[in-house]
């Protein structure tokens, strides 16, 4: 096929219209909810696993001492053009605009729109680094794309080859990236999201960090994001995964070369496995006693709101101690509760009806009996929720917290970012929510216990082993007593039997599933999150039957 030249018809539209292809890529896209971070129905697919950078640099370059050079990089630009032309209504005719830095990604965008072109696309380069990959250029060149020669922001004509695009690829900073986009790549990314083109990001949306999902300034805005090998942990923990949109892998090859993955996330089916079911042979102790320690004649809310959570999830019994008020709110909505006068841990010997676990915190206050009341817990055999007033009288007292990390039994600390810049003393809670995998890691290597941290992306830490990442959920769930339900819902998966770790993953996985189910295109209440579990849970069951089907 002869070279091309910009001026053939197939890119012969108005400069800075926007191009029409995109437009109305965009218009579905904003539709259906993606920029509002609405999540659509969970994948099927077993669980996703992610590694950190240098990690994949060592399996990188392992793979290519076996391969023929170059092998590795067209792998991934033929996996990039072709979720390129998934994006597009057709290739032919399509105007494409690669932001292109010096990086390895940079030349898999070359490659990839070196392919595109070959099929009848307009496609055009700005050059945003000292240098680009030879062969990508050269193929590019080849197969009819151009190469601005600007690529300053300010440039007419890099202006009007992002407002006029159908497509943004954005190939500018690949994984090892830190800090925050620099000049001209940052003006470049605001002009990328002013654009109405459909915008994918190579490997990693540039600005985010792969390791963290840290964005420090500027940084693309992806509606999807192609990457390579495995997955990023910075894909899949705000506020970097808001910044990456659909991410779509691409296998290069780069599996037996990976150890272990240091975070992972689970799908519906993998949730399944992991859920008790209920056996003819079991009655409502063996199907666990769950002790709650929540609410206070203040705030009796919370202890209905635990309670229910626990109820939903399917729970044998819950025995609820508390002051008479909440006692009594608690027993009027949830009448199957069995009402204990003090100590949720009168019934432990090892016969039917001993409480299997107990949950402690939300309502409850930190008065110096509340205090008593939680190292007494924490001296017990039993696994122990912390959740709202129990973590904060855990960050205040040294003694509390010595009795965390010589437990022998499961302890679930399920803070938010507050409690958890509490917990941790010297972590103010901006720079949690920036890092937040790294910061829930650190929590639960200082308590030796499982940190399931809340907030936009919730994050499951355990000492030594790989973290989990939820991949449901909604903003919605941002509201009062959505947190004392997931308490009660992974008090009762650690009734069940299920680790820490287990219940915790769980429990956020059906929590967040019951927010999107709950909800009919308006707000929801953490009362509305009780209607949904059930239908959750019957969800995630259904996907282990399919599953198990074939």
């Amino acid at each position: 096929m002869g070279r091309r030249s910009y001026s053939d018809e197939r890119c012969d539209r108005t400069p800075g219209s926007g191009g029409t292809i995109g437009v109305a890529m965009r218009a579905r896209r904003e539709s259906d909810g993606r920029r509002w971070n609405v999540r659509p129905r969970p994948s099927e697919e077993t669980v996703l696993s992610a590694h950190h950078v240098d990690v994949v640099r060592e399996a990188e370059r392992t793979l290519m001492a076996r391969l023929p050079e170059g092998a590795l990089m067209r792998r991934a630009a033929t996996g990039l053009a072709l979720h390129c032309s998934r994006a597009l209504p057709r290739v032919y005719g399509s105007r494409i605009t690669l932001l292109v830095g010096s990086g390895d990604n940079g030349g898999d965008a070359l490659y990839a729109g070196a392919d595109l072109a070959a099929r009848g696309a307009c496609v055009r380069v700005v050059s945003a680094g000292s240098r680009i990959h030879g062969g990508g250029r050269d193929a590019l060149l080849a197969a009819g794309g151009r190469i601005l020669k600007e690529n300053a922001a300010s440039s007419e004509e890099v202006r009007s080859a992002l407002s006029g695009a159908d497509l943004i690829v954005d190939g500018l900073v690949g994984i090892g990236g830190h800090g925050g986009l620099r000049e001209p790549h940052a003006s470049l990314a605001d002009l990328a999201e002013a654009s109405p083109a459909f915008v994918i990001a190579v490997d990693l949306p540039s600005g985010v960090d792969a390791d963290t999902g840290e964005v420090e300034g500027a940084a693309v805005r992806a509606d999807a994001t192609v990457t390579f090998g495995t997955y990023k942990p910075g894909l899949f923990v705000d506020p970097g995964a808001e910044r990456a949109g659909r991410v779509h892998f691409v296998d290069i090859g780069l599996a037996p070369e990976l150890p272990e993955a240091a975070l992972l996330r689970p799908q519906a089916v993998d949730i399944a496995r992991m859920l008790p079911s209920p056996s003819v042979e079991d009655d409502k102790y063996r199907r666990g006693v769950l002790a709650v320690r929540a609410g206070s004649d203040r705030y009796p809310g919370a202890a209905v709101l635990c309670v229910g959570g626990a109820l939903r999830t399917g729970v044998g019994m819950v025995r609820f101690g508390a002051g008479e008020n909440a006692l009594a709110r608690v027993i009027a909505r949830w009448p199957e509760t069995v009402g204990l006068p003090l100590d949720p841990l009168d019934h432990t010997d090892l016969g039917p009806g001993r409480v299997a676990a107990v949950v402690v915190g939300p309502g409850r206050g930190t008065r110096p009996s509340d205090a008593d009341e939680l190292r007494a817990l924490l001296e017990s055999d039993r696994p122990v929720l912390l959740d709202a007033d129990a973590l904060n009288l855990l960050a205040n007292d040294g003694r509390l917290t010595a009795l965390v990390r010589e437990r022998e039994a499961d302890t679930l600390l399920t803070p938010h970012a507050g409690e958890l810049s509490r917990l941790l003393s010297d972590v103010d809670r901006s720079a949690i929510e920036a890092r937040r995998l790294e910061h829930a890691v650190e929590a639960a290597s200082l308590y030796r216990a499982t940190v399931l941290l809340k907030g936009s992306t919730t994050v499951i830490a355990h000492p030594g082993a790989p973290s989990f990442v939820s991949p449901t959920g909604t903003p919605l769930l941002a509201t009062a007593g959505s947190g004392d339900v997931l308490s009660g819902a992974a008090g009762a998966l650690l009734a069940s039997g299920l680790s820490a770790r287990e219940a915790a993953l769980c429990a956020a996985y059906v929590h967040g599933r019951a927010a999107t189910l709950a909800h009919d295109g308006g707000p929801i209440s953490a009362s509305d999150l009780l209607e949904g579990i059930p239908l959750a849970l019957r969800e995630v069951r259904a996907a282990g039957r399919r599953s198990r089907r074939g």
